[in-house]
């Protein structure tokens, strides 16, 4: 089914249009526009595999000397090769066709700069946006795969904490659950110790003031660890009137406790709040 997604980001919120693409698998192109800025971001069975916005060149030329892989000369070299090519060549592969960069290089440069432009789309609160199902304006030989939920737990953490328990959390009697994947979709998420001992709190069960009151962080900082959970996608507010006869996401915690722990003993340093957990696998619903 075609998915007919467009509208303002005034009345939506672009992360809950990020995981309304992954969660269905969709593949094509959401377009982005903020005044005279436009992005593309483009999906492959709901993962992101590629993005740009504006002056794309001048960033990524500008990440790759940043980064020492180029030098001053060298960039303004192939910029000026660019620009005058015909058939309009791209700057990575005029940099690998000079034997500036490889291709190891310039995909982990790439990477970056598609994270820089999620991450900064995430403070967007005005401008349009639009999905075009399994169409791709260009056609990229390096693309990448990012997962959705990663990107807005990483983005998330880089925005105003209180304005985000503000516009996101529910009142404190709403009982969460952790949110299972659509069939045939894993989700590989990293998260910090300290958001993964308040996911392991969420059961179904507990309301978000008893979360609270486990909580090992202090009250605002759960409420902000909460609200990044939910907002990308790993944790939701229960329906309590369709209960699983199963205890499905109670034993889903049960493991995700277990992970937790059996990281925290095979750990030979001591774990803080900063240690991370990467590579976790939410499973798939059946």
């Amino acid at each position: 089914m075609e998915l007919d997604l467009q509208g303002k980001i005034e009345n939506f919120n672009l992360a809950e249009i990020f995981q309304l693409i992954a969660s269905g698998k969709n593949s094509g192109t959401l377009g982005i526009q903020k005044d005279d800025s436009i992005v593309m971001i483009y999906f492959k069975d709901g993962e992101i595999i590629y993005g740009y916005g504006p002056n794309q060149t001048y960033h990524l030329g500008q990440l790759l000397k940043e980064k020492g892989n180029i030098t001053e000369t060298q960039l303004e070299e192939t910029v000026s090769i660019q620009s005058k090519s015909a058939n309009s060549k791209r700057l990575g592969d005029i940099l690998i066709s000079r034997g500036y960069i490889d291709r190891a290089d310039l995909e982990k440069v790439i990477m970056q700069q598609i994270e820089n432009i999620l991450f900064s789309l995430l403070s967007w609160e005005s401008g349009t946006f639009k999905f075009y199902q399994d169409q791709f304006p260009t056609e990229e030989e390096i693309t990448v795969s990012i997962s959705v939920e990663n990107m807005i737990m990483e983005g998330l953490r880089r925005v105003d904490e209180m304005k985000l328990v503000k516009d996101m959390l529910p009142g404190e009697e709403i009982v969460l659950e952790i949110s299972t994947t659509e069939k045939d979709r894993n989700r590989n998420i990293s998260l910090y110790s300290d958001e993964w001992n308040i996911m392991s709190l969420v059961n179904g069960q507990r309301s978000i003031k008893q979360i609270i009151s486990r909580s090992k962080i202090g009250k605002e900082e759960t409420e902000v660890t909460i609200s990044k959970l939910m907002l990308s996608g790993i944790i939701k507010e229960a329906d309590l009137s369709t209960q699983p006869e199963s205890n499905e996401i109670g034993d889903m915690v049960n493991r995700l406790a277990g992970l937790f722990e059996d990281y925290l003993n095979d750990s030979s340093s001591t774990v803080n709040s900063k240690s991370r957990l990467t590579t976790t696998i939410l499973e798939k619903s059946d």
